[in-house]
């Protein structure tokens, strides 16, 4: 239950200075990260507020957690890319 309410405060924390900075700083650094297509520019202001705080909170709270879940896309992204490649190689010839 601690964990929870440590959860719950560091992510109304996050989600307070990030919509208070959004104009200051928070949407052009999210534009310099994003490809293209996940641009904010400027828009959909609330929902990056919530998954930047749901993200922060949690990594301060569970950062093991957030690392094995990184480990685990990145191998699961290698994966798919080599099948992907070893697919396309068959496909040509």
């Amino acid at each position: 239950m601690t964990i929870f309410f440590i959860w719950v405060i560091t992510f109304v924390l996050i989600a307070y200075f990030a919509n208070k900075r959004w104009d200051s700083g928070v949407s052009q650094g999210l534009d310099k990260m994003l490809p293209e297509v996940l641009k904010t520019n400027g828009d959909n202001r609330y929902l990056w507020v919530l998954a930047l705080a749901v993200l922060g909170a949690t990594t301060l709270v569970r950062p093991v957690d957030i690392l094995l879940v990184v480990v685990l896309l990145t191998i699961i992204g290698l994966v798919i890319a080599k099948l992907a490649s070893w697919a396309s190689s068959k496909a040509t010839h």
